[in-house]
């Protein structure tokens, strides 16, 4: 029976796979099978023998299976994740053939470095054999909110270029939404049915990024054991995103000019160059006229990439998105977690329309995800807005500013979200100091505190 190399069994079911990386796997061709670990799992694994394997680690169990997997599969990566990781279990785990060992608490962004180097390895091919091997998605459900009327020409723009091969430059501040339009231009165009690779430039240093966008050979360098596909072969039939392009080290800048010009790469320690055919869409939170009249950044490779050039505003100059894009955030993280759905009262709209927004797009989407979390009722209304951007770091104005505009210590900050909750709960203090995240003997301890400063009286339950 013939290995699914585009399959990966996941069976660690106390392992998160949050959302982003599920969709970057599909972007890449994947398919995550969730299977349920037991005695039958090496039935599973055999059953669906899938390109990889990412497992949980209860007891000894899968330690014996892992053994029997590696006679079977020998070159199928392998990915374990212990819920208490020590030292010698990881050391075994290695020793019997799995390819990483991984704490359950893993961060994300950590978990996907293990997994797209496991996909990378030779024992997994690239699974996008033929353009019928992915379906094309459905452009419309994936469309980029845009209400107001400067969003709505970017996104129309980009659904007119989408069929075409022009490399597009995506300018705009840190979490403006650079990467979901880049995704959209690929989904609506021909090369949807082809991969979209991402990589991020300012997250490698020079050599490792050089290795990893244009491949090598064995043995071009100390630790090159095999052949190694770059990005742009991985990428090829679809899109690849170089995100913050200007980080990019100019002698690197110069290898990408030829392959957008030649359309082909050559890999370190390679004999002859690979044809490769790649849509570029690069993107930059900086100002790259700027940089390259400071020279740190090629006029000729700019030229390249702006043949279609895009800036994005920032989430403040477009509040007619706002609402939108909440809602959206508040239908997400409540079906992601399985809670009830809530909805924005038009006073938080309005308080959500005059927030200053320095993190943009990103930073509603988390307060958005808080308020699923910890706002009881099924309305969000402004004081919950308030109470949450102060835990997030940031207030808002009635929150977090005096009336003259300027910052409130962070005592009085603190003073305001405690009665804040302590109001929210009827004055439960457990309740209250449960949102809070203390305990209520701190609750306690802070309450008498401020009545000593103040003489002010706190009313308040432990019930």
């Amino acid at each position: 029976m013939p290995e699914n190399h585009d399959n990966i069994l996941w069976t660690a079911n106390r392992l998160s796979l949050p959302k982003t990386l599920w969709d970057r796997i599909e972007s890449l061709g994947y398919r995550v099978v969730i299977a349920e670990a037991g005695e039958e799992l090496a039935e599973t694994i055999e059953r669906t023998r899938p390109g990889m394997w990412v497992g949980q680690i209860n007891g000894d169990g899968e330690l014996g299976l892992l053994r029997e997997v590696r006679r079977v599969f020998p070159t199928m990566p392998v990915i374990l994740a212990s819920a208490r990781p020590t030292i010698e279990e990881a050391t075994e785990a290695i020793r019997m053939g799995a390819t990483e060992y991984l704490p359950l608490n893993v961060d994300a962004e950590r978990l996907w470095a293990v997994l797209e180097a496991a996909l990378s390895m030779p024992g997994v091919r690239a699974p996008l054999e033929t353009p019928a091997s992915v379906p094309r998605r459905n452009t419309a459900r994936n469309r980029p909110v845009a209400v107001h009327p400067e969003m709505v020409r970017i996104v129309e723009l980009g659904a007119r270029i989408a069929p075409s091969r022009s490399t597009v430059l995506i300018q705009g501040e840190s979490g403006t939404g650079k990467e979901v339009i880049a995704r959209f231009i690929h989904e609506s165009g021909d090369r949807t049915a082809g991969p979209f690779v991402a990589v991020n430039c300012a997250a490698l240093p020079e050599n490792l990024l050089e290795s990893e966008l244009f491949g090598h050979e064995k043995g071009a360098f100390t630790g090159a054991v095999g052949r190694k596909k770059g990005k742009f072969e991985l990428a090829s039939g679809g899109t690849l995103l170089l995100d913050e392009i200007s980080e990019m080290a100019v002698s690197i800048q110069a290898k990408l000019l030829r392959v957008l010009q030649e359309r082909e790469v050559d890999r370190v320690g390679g004999q002859a160059p690979v044809p490769v055919d790649v849509r570029v869409i690069a993107t930059t939170n900086r100002d790259l006229e700027k940089a390259v009249r400071e020279g740190a950044f090629r006029q000729d490779l700019f030229y390249r990439l702006n043949v279609v050039p895009l800036r994005l505003p920032p989430l403040r100059r477009r509040p007619d998105d706002i609402p939108r894009l909440a809602e959206q955030f508040l239908d997400e993280t409540a079906a992601l977690n399985g809670l009830p759905a809530k909805a924005l009262s038009a006073e938080a709209e309005d308080r959500l329309r005059r927030m200053p927004w320095p993190g943009n797009v990103r930073e509603l989407e988390n307060l958005m995800e808080r308020a699923v979390l910890l706002v009881d009722g099924d309305v969000v209304g402004p004081r919950d807005l308030d109470f949450l951007a102060g835990l997030g770091g940031r207030a808002t104005a009635e929150a977090g500013a005096d009336a003259e505009g300027g910052l409130l210590p962070l005592r009085e900050m603190e003073r305001r979200m405690i009665f804040r909750a302590l109001d929210d709960h009827q004055g439960n203090r457990t309740r209250a100091s449960q949102v809070l995240g203390i305990s209520v003997r701190t609750l306690r301890n802070k309450l008498n505190e401020y009545q000593r400063d103040t003489g002010e009286v706190t009313a308040g339950n432990d019930g």
